[in-house]
């Protein structure tokens, strides 16, 4: 796998996040958590967009950002265009950290301790690719739970990887 593949992956599933949050109607249902569902699709995507740019941008392109973990499960009621903000910023630090990455550096160690340890760079950022494709299966169960829209809003279309 080239890191090239793997950003196209990660824009891919950060677009398909940002298409289901504008497929509901109503942006107050963004924030509903119905009884069994612990995280509503605001808080998914403020994590998973906090996590690509926290790992991605703070860790491996070196960006000033600072991540905020507590607000990403705290924050309620924030508008969906800044939600939208946070993955567009996801997707520049994605793109930062992978255009810049060289191969070789997949099999050296994290830069950082994740949990107690510090995998090899290449399997961490399939975890982070995996931990966003997870997030993302979630806010398509919670729209379709909350809003009664069985649609698909068209996440993980392989041709979409097939952009250059």
């Amino acid at each position: 796998m080239t890191t090239d593949v793997l950003k196209r992956l990660l824009l891919r599933d950060l677009d398909a996040l940002r298409r289901e949050l504008m497929a509901y109607e109503r942006e107050a249902d963004l924030w509903t958590c119905p009884p069994g569902i612990e995280n509503s699709a605001g808080t998914l995507a403020l994590h998973a967009a906090g996590n690509i740019q926290h790992f991605l941008g703070t860790h491996l392109a070196g960006t000033e950002y600072v991540r905020d973990r507590e607000r990403e499960f705290t924050g309620r009621g924030i508008p969906r265009s800044e939600l939208v903000q946070e993955i567009e910023r996801a997707k520049d630090a994605a793109r930062l950290a992978l255009d810049a990455f060289s191969t070789a550096r997949l099999d050296e160690p994290l830069p950082i301790d994740v949990g107690g340890v510090r995998p090899q760079t290449g399997t961490f950022l399939m975890h982070l690719a995996a931990h966003l494709a997870y997030h993302l299966g979630q806010v398509d169960y919670h729209r379709r739970l909350v809003t009664g829209q069985g649609a698909t809003v068209g996440a993980q279309a392989v041709a979409e990887l097939m952009d250059g």
